[in-house]
């Protein structure tokens, strides 16, 4: 039998698969716009990150232009403000000249007119007339000298106004930072990742395995090397201009056997610095000493030194010129006390000093009673912060001087006439006053006439006086901060905890600076309790020291973040210790 198709069927069936055929590809198409969409909107937000991202490194490298433009600007201002003070000292150094030369020549002149005035007044009773004029020009001398005197005062005083001004630039920050990269020593690994690469940068390079090489540049007044203990001072030099106005710390921190004490000491025994002969091995401490009984320009009898030496050691202040051999450091520890004005004071001695080889042979004198430990890092490691203080107390600048040299007018004109005393400052001369030379010049030396009693006129001239003010210049030789290869166990455990624990109290106060928060925590240790009149008003000089070598890197890169840290500090100018002149 023939089959029969039903074609309507075939059809309609064809035509069912093409309907589910372009159902199942307007579902795909559906998908595929879905997926398009989302793919639209991701790309969308990656380019809306990306555009953020650029905006961002452009605000960033248009705020280093910027940044950089005003070091450049405040370098170039500090550079004419340095040659001003450059040309400032060397006409300063002129006009004193021309002023020695013109007060020696009227010291003449006046002893001259003062020889003939006593000649002519002994046997002639009518020369008055011309004594009279002698007087009047020998008062016009004494008063021209004056003037030029108060000249170079006014000099001098723009001289440290300006020096001032440099030391106090924002360029350095309140707080100034140097950086000393000592050598590479025998016992260290060959490995060197610390360098100077100039004056004002040093370069440390990370070195880690399996990464490359990340170079970290830190910007301070940086020493190599090379650089000498006399190099190292020409930059400290400039701090103790300003000492006898503002109070002036230096102080040095780094790890141990960074040489932090060869830095502040030396690198020989402190009985021989304390010689007469230059040593070019002497440190900071000797050479500021020197440089301040240097510094001064007033008379020697207007200004008197007083030196305290103190450690802190396990968190405890004690006076190292308060012990002997045979006492314990239990029984000479101090108290750090905060005076009503909020100057910090402690109960130790002091003693007078004169001359700086005296300063230095008091320091050696004490430095064996500082806490000494072995460990691996050095074999004579300071185990306790040592805390020099150079406490200047200074009187009146002007009076002195000026009596001195009337005195020794009067004594010239003693000796010539033997019989008649008269002076060029007093309306009148008593020719039967017949007092001894002895008598007659017994006063103090702060008046320029003799006491009224012995005086046969009064003179003049009102009295002078000042109060004292004290300035204190601090040596800090921090105890070096502290790590496991260090090698210390039982006791010294202990020692390494204090040490560690004051290095952290010092860098959360300068964090605290540096931040402006409102309280400071400088008594969360006995050390930063004890300097915290030079952290916060003084001219501080942080010195840091570091060894070059990969073996110390990770202490290396705190000391240098210290720094920074410190750098960022800005705070309110140091106060001027120096007060003005008052007339009773």
């Amino acid at each position: 039998m023939p089959l029969f198709i039903n074609r309507d069927q075939m059809f309609a069936h064809q035509v069912h698969l093409l309907e589910h055929k372009l159902r199942s590809k307007e579902e795909r198409i559906l998908e595929l716009e879905t997926e398009n969409a989302i793919l639209h909107l991701r790309l969308a937000e990656c380019l809306g990150k990306l555009r953020r991202e650029s905006e961002e490194e452009s605000k960033a490298l248009t705020q280093l232009q910027h940044q950089r433009n005003a070091q450049k600007i405040t370098r170039s201002a500090l550079a004419k403000l340095l040659s001003g003070v450059q040309a400032v000292k060397q006409e300063l150094s002129e006009i004193f000249a021309v002023y020695l030369s013109f007060a020696t020549e009227l010291e003449e002149k006046s002893k001259q007119l003062l020889e003939k005035v006593g000649q002519a007044s002994c046997p002639l009773n009518g020369h008055r007339g011309d004594n009279g004029q002698l007087q009047a020009h020998v008062a016009a001398l004494e008063r021209s000298l004056e003037e030029e005197r108060e000249k170079c005062r006014a000099e001098r005083q723009r001289r440290k106004d300006l020096h001032n001004t440099l030391v106090l630039q924002e360029l350095r920050g309140n707080i100034r930072v140097h950086c000393r990269v000592r050598p590479v020593l025998p016992f260290d690994p060959p490995e060197e990742v610390v360098s100077a690469m100039s004056d004002d940068t040093v370069m440390v390079n990370c070195i880690k395995t399996g990464m490359p090489v990340h170079n970290k540049i830190f910007e301070f007044e940086v020493h190599g090397p090379e650089d000498s203990q006399d190099a190292v001072f020409q930059e400290v030099r400039p701090l103790m201009t300003s000492l006898l106005d503002y109070n002036v710390c230096i102080m040095a921190y780094g790890q141990t056997g960074s040489g932090k004490t060869h830095t502040m000491m030396g690198s020989r025994p402190l009985e021989e610095n304390s010689g007469t002969q230059k040593d070019t091995q002497q440190g900071i401490i000797p050479k500021a000493a020197a440089e301040l009984f240097l510094i001064s320009e007033k008379p020697a009898e207007s200004h008197t030194v007083e030196l305290s030496v103190m450690e802190v050691y396990n968190n405890e202040v004690f006076d190292l010129l308060a012990r002997d051999e045979l006492s314990s450091a239990a029984g000479q520890r101090r108290d750090v006390i905060t005076t009503s004005s909020g100057t910090i004071q402690v109960t130790s001695l002091t003693h007078p000093v004169c001359n700086a080889s005296e300063v230095m042979q008091i320091i050696s004198s004490v430095l064996k009673f500082r806490a000494h430990c072995p460990t691996l890092i050095h074999p004579d490691s300071s185990r306790s912060h040592l805390v020099v203080n150079l406490t200047v107390s200074s009187k009146s600048p002007n009076a002195l001087a000026l009596a001195r040299r009337l005195q020794r007018a009067k004594r010239d004109m003693q000796q010539s006439t033997q019989k008649e005393w008269w002076s060029p400052r007093c309306h009148r001369a008593n020719p039967s006053a017949q007092h001894s030379s002895d008598e007659l010049f017994a006063s103090s030396s702060s008046s320029p006439c003799p006491s009224p009693s012995l005086s046969p006129c009064p003179s003049p001239r009102p009295s002078m006086s000042q109060a004292p003010f004290k300035t204190k210049l601090q040596l800090v030789d921090l105890a070096g901060s502290e790590c496991v290869m260090s090698g210390v166990s039982g006791a010294a455990l202990w020692e390494v905890s204090c040490i560690n624990r004051s290095l952290s109290a010092l860098a959360d106060v300068l964090g605290a600076l540096a931040e402006h928060r409102p309280h400071v925590p400088y008594r969360n240790s006995k050390l930063t309790h004890l300097l915290q009149d030079a952290i916060g008003d003084a001219k501080l000089l942080l010195m840091l020291c570091v060894s070059p070598t990969q073996h110390f890197i990770t202490e290396s890169l705190q000391s240098l973040g210290l720094g920074t840290r410190a750098r960022q500090v800005q705070k309110e100018p140091p106060r001027r210790k120096n007060n003005t002149l008052k007339v009773k």
